[in-house]
């Protein structure tokens, strides 16, 4: 799986954002990880949907299983993120700084999620 790191929070997470008016959640998740990691991806599952507090009051994330498309590039494109890294989830889990990432990796059914879909 892959995870970010962001260095205005100093904090490895999961690829994420807002979504812009007139998106639907899988577009703006898509638009997201390919701005935050340069990968242009085709969703394969629904992961979950989960919620946290912020600055501005509760937000909802949605999350999605996705496997990035072969010709996608994998370059960063801004200075919002400086590194990405591909691990296991055991990996991702021991790295994320978040309890809510960490809990959403742990939980997913990962197995299940890519049987009979061959390797990312």
């Amino acid at each position: 799986m892959l995870v970010v790191h962001r260095p205005r929070y100093d904090d490895w997470t999961l690829p994420k954002g807002k979504v812009d008016p007139g998106e639907s959640d899988e577009e703006a998740a898509l638009r997201e990880v390919r701005e935050e990691t340069g990968y242009d991806c085709d969703i394969i599952a629904v992961l979950a949907e989960t919620t946290h507090e912020t600055g501005q009051g509760t937000k909802t994330v949605a999350w999605y299983v996705m496997r990035p498309v072969p010709e996608g590039s994998g370059t960063l494109p801004d200075d919002e993120i400086d590194e990405v890294r591909w691990l296991s989830p055991e990996e991702a889990a021991a790295l994320v700084d978040y309890e809510n990432d960490r809990q959403l990796i742990e939980q997913a059914p990962f197995e299940q999620l890519l049987a009979g879909r061959g390797p990312f």
